[in-house]
């Protein structure tokens, strides 16, 4: 297994390589300047200005030498200055941001899992029953509905139109002055939502992709071996059926990693959450391109550890895997 690993981290570098390099083209190809941006508003500015500012971010010089040159910063962990007015380090907006979308993140994942998963082994035991037709209702509702338009809408009725739920930021104002247990509890209300939000629309694919893979596993022969042993149907399904069904699941645990912080850019900035997708967004409408590239990067290379770990879940769970046989 170690030799298994060391392999996938060798064969890592040249893809987190290539991403570095995929993301600054990208980013320098899109439309608008970071130092026009910055002065679109200053009619004072001259162009020589503009053009010491240039040479100020290092913009001057030519992209195959700001590439090596922001490469070798990102080995060193420093993702560089943000180009927005505060010129803080990129690494600090980012570490301020990312507890916030993590949790918010983590939340979601663990209800979208949660929900899933029982909901899935439910339409794959009651196959073509009313129940079945509901969740499939359900399932399409969840692909059709836009994130934020699901977000506005539920904005309008729980936010303006009952005034249930916050509709945007973390907290009530003077929310400070509040004992730990309301302040907790305000929290909460704030974030009931954005979290509603962020699992709707996964959870539909995700208990369907459920469905399809416990489908597969009861039509085996093995477990018609043990219905005909006379065994449950409870001790059949979540016996001998989960653990082979829950096998294609891992993978898309892994894939859910880099959503942590790249997967909620809508919802933050929907619902005014301090967090990384929030960040990201400025970032974007700025021509920030440290920050955009800091956190891109560090999108991409959670994807390559998410995909490093489903893949070592995978090669312990099915020996020939690692072996090269799989």
């Amino acid at each position: 297994m170690a030799a298994y690993i060391f392999k996938r981290l060798l064969a890592m570098i040249p893809l987190l390589f290539g991403i570095t390099l995929i993301t600054f083209v990208v980013i320098r190809l899109a439309p608008g300047e970071p130092v026009e941006a910055m002065t679109a508003m200053s009619p004072k500015i001259t162009a020589e200005t503009r053009e010491r500012l240039r040479e100020f971010y290092g913009l001057d010089k030519p992209l195959h030498e700001q590439y090596v040159s922001w490469v070798g910063r990102i080995v060193k962990l420093d993702f560089g200055r943000s180009f927005a007015p505060d010129n803080r380090p990129v690494t600090d907006k980012i570490a301020e941001r990312i507890p916030v979308t993590l949790s918010l993140n983590i939340i979601a994942l663990i209800l979208e899992f949660g929900l899933a998963i029982p909901i899935g082994i439910f339409a794959a035991t009651h196959r073509d029953t009313i129940y079945d037709k509901g969740i499939t209702l359900f399932v399409f509702l969840g692909f059709a509905v836009p994130t934020f338009w699901l977000a506005l809408l539920l904005m309008y009725f729980f936010g303006v139109k009952l005034g249930w739920l916050p509709i945007s930021g973390l907290h009530s104002l003077g929310s400070e002055n509040l004992s730990p247990l309301a302040w907790f509890a305000d929290m909460v209300k704030h974030l009931v939502l954005p979290v509603f939000v962020a699992t709707f629309g996964s959870l539909a694919g995700l208990s369907r992709y459920m469905r399809s893979n416990m489908l597969e596993v009861i039509r085996q022969d093995y477990i018609t071996t043990a219905r005909a042993k006379g065994l449950s149907e409870r001790v059949v399904i979540y016996r001998h059926a989960l653990r082979n069904a829950l096998l294609p699941v891992i993978t898309l645990l892994g894939f859910s990693l880099p959503g942590l912080i790249g997967g909620s850019v809508i919802f933050e900035t929907i619902f005014a959450i301090p967090g990384m997708g929030q960040l990201f967004y400025q970032g974007v409408m700025a021509r920030d391109y440290p920050l955009v590239m800091g956190i891109l990067v560090i999108g991409a290379f959670l994807t390559l550890i998410g995909n490093l770990l489903a893949d070592v879940c995978y090669a312990m769970a099915d020996p020939r895997i690692r072996h090269g046989r799989g």
